[in-house]
């Protein structure tokens, strides 16, 4: 039987493979913990190191890729660059291995022609090829007992996010490389460990596929059916690790945790590290900020509400999808927010940025930086284009918004609440968020180019989205065209019709796959209905008028037809609908006959 890999321990892994030691130096022996009597004994020598493919009903199957970083090595000749970890929020930029003085291309080498074979899988459309997708298993390099090396501290169970060609330098020499963006998957399920019995069944030729994955974690199983739009949902949450030199590790989840993006770890003396020493910020949850957004205290004059403080915040929403850092200086904030008030303040309202970027610390989501406490109280564009100062989201809020269903929910609380009366779509587009008013996305636009002639005209060289035609006449076949809210089939000259909506658009920011458990079959009326977000699927499965939640009828089900309840819920984020503390659903309810 094999061990438990537990998160955040430190192991032994020294080049004696003794599987018969339990422990090492004062440390377990990662080769106890992953003894096998059909996988040979695991390497950390390198970087890389794969476990050997097995032939499984003729398709090839690997138990486990083991990933290891050496910080201690960075800089150096044989590891001219530096891998980073984020475990608070489960992410790891991990390099490949090709080096200055390698004469093969860069996907030849050993370990990258590993992992590029490996992200093909986990980038596969549809369930049944990410089944035989190969874990991750991330280690550092950690120092014990004086010593750089033999000892590894145990990171998680990880699946390629994304993969980039870079340009990396050695002494001024430039090579090529590749980046992994890593996702770590949440173990809580397990108690934050990882069962080496998964690897090991994994690696036997006799054990199914379908019988390995019953063993596997349950974050790995979600993935596998939900592939990268569950990310957000699986992803490791953070740890609270003490631990001293040359004693073992003691690790524990910090409780009240939120269920989308929990509080960040604290130090033994109690305080937050990297963030704000306030008790609010601390305690922020996705529920809390969205209350939050609902009632911020604006100005009114004649009845109605200033639109400075949701602009700014709308706006800060867009640098945080955007990736950008949470804290922007000033002169930024001036142009830009400026211009917006200019555009969709009220028309009885100065444009004054100023306002916002000070006042907006009273909603306990926000913060200024570098403004001496002298100017304070005297706020005014000249005081800030002197003392340049920074503001944004709190850690804590740009945290809980990097999370797409929380910041879908938010997008959709603001624009609810104060700017119903707009056209949704200039707004958004000119806030930097287009698309999320409904759906389906938009398509991407790669490059414009002017042309002259009789009447102005630009020529666009536009990315299209390539569905999957096949796909929708399937899951329309399989309902025999019957509208699945209102169970119409509608008649045409020869035939029946009716129309496959995705839930998940394809379209950016959404990014949904196009794969049978992200597809509806709908009448035109109720696709056009749930396209534009007038209606959802609430959590039982109910479908529900947005404006009222007022029940419009059931979700007819079929067995046949397995629909993600992941994508049901991140389209119920997008009409403001979703429960954001609310655990999301591990299995799809039982599908009902027609």
């Amino acid at each position: 039987m094999g061990g438990q890999l537990r998160v955040g321990e430190v192991l032994r892994s020294s080049q004696n493979r003794d599987s018969s030691i339990e422990v090492m130096g004062g440390y377990p022996n990662i080769h106890y913990l992953t003894a096998s009597q059909i996988l040979a004994p695991v390497q950390l020598s390198k970087g890389i190191n794969p476990i050997a493919e097995v032939k499984v009903a003729r398709v090839a199957r690997r138990p486990a890729v083991l990933i290891r970083s050496s910080p201690w090595k960075a800089g150096s000749a044989e590891t001219p660059w530096h891998d980073e970890f984020d475990l608070e929020n489960g992410r790891v930029a991990y390099f490949g291995d090709h080096r200055v003085d390698h004469t093969v291309p860069v996907g030849e080498t050993q370990g990258n022609k590993v992992l590029r074979r490996t992200w093909w899988i986990h980038r596969a459309a549809t369930a049944e090829e990410r089944t035989l997708a190969a874990p991750l298993l991330v280690f550092a390099s950690v120092t014990r007992n004086k010593s750089p090396k033999g000892y590894v501290k145990f990171c998680g169970m990880a699946v390629i996010e994304n993969v980039e060609e870079i340009e990396q330098s050695d002494k001024g020499r430039p090579f090529p490389n590749f980046r992994y963006e890593l996702a770590l998957l949440d173990l809580s399920a397990e108690g934050d460990q990882l069962s080496w019995d998964w690897i090991e069944a994994r690696g036997d030729q006799k054990v199914s596929t379908a019988e390995s994955l019953e063993r596997a974690p349950r974050s790995w199983r979600r993935w596998v059916e939900g592939g990268h739009a569950v990310l957000p949902d699986v992803r490791q949450r953070p740890l609270r690790i003490n631990e001293a030199e040359g004693s073992p590790r003691f690790v524990s989840r910090p409780t009240n945790e939120d269920a989308l993006f929990p509080a960040p770890p604290q130090s033994q003396s109690g305080r937050v590290v990297g963030v704000e020493q306030d008790d609010r910020q601390s305690k922020l949850t996705a529920a809390l900020l969205m209350e939050r957004l609902k009632r911020l205290k604006v100005h009114l004059r004649d009845g109605h509400q200033s639109r400075h403080k949701p602009l700014t915040l709308m706006w800060a929403i867009a640098r945080n999808a955007r990736g950008e850092s949470r804290l922007a200086p000033w002169p930024e904030f001036r142009d830009e927010v400026g211009r917006l008030l200019i555009e969709f303040g009220r028309p009885q309202s100065s444009p004054t940025p100023e306002y916002p970027f000070w006042h907006l610390r009273t909603s306990g989501l926000w913060d200024v930086n570098g403004l001496p406490a002298e100017q304070a109280g005297k706020i005014s564009v000249s005081a800030l284009d002197k003392a340049r100062p920074q503001a944004g989201f709190t850690h804590q809020a740009d945290r809980l918004l990097s999370d797409p269903f929380v910041r879908s929910q938010a997008i959709a609380v603001l624009r609810e609440t104060y700017f119903a009366e707009f056209d949704q779509h200039d707004l958004m587009e000119q806030l930097g968020l287009a698309g999320y008013e409904n759906a389906s996305g938009t398509e991407a636009l790669a490059e414009e180019q002017e042309q002259n002639g009789p009447a102005a005209r630009r020529a666009t060289n536009t990315s299209r989205i390539v569905r999957d035609v096949g796909l929708a006449k399937q899951v329309k076949d399989m309902h025999s065209d019957h509208c699945q809210v209102c169970g119409m089939q509608l008649a045409k000259r020869f035939g029946t019709y009716s129309e496959a909506a995705h839930i998940r658009g394809l379209g950016q920011p959404h990014n949904g796959p196009d794969e049978l458990s992200n597809l509806l079959v709908l009448c035109p009326n109720h696709h056009v209905q749930f396209d534009t977000l007038a209606i959802y699927v609430d959590s039982e499965g109910v479908v529900r008028s947005t404006t009222d939640g007022r029940r419009q009828g059931m979700l007819r089900r079929l067995p046949k037809h397995d629909i993600s309840e992941v994508h049901l819920r991140y389209h119920r984020a997008l009409c403001g609908r979703d429960v954001p503390d609310q655990e999301p659903p591990v299995q799809n309810p039982r599908p009902v006959q027609p």
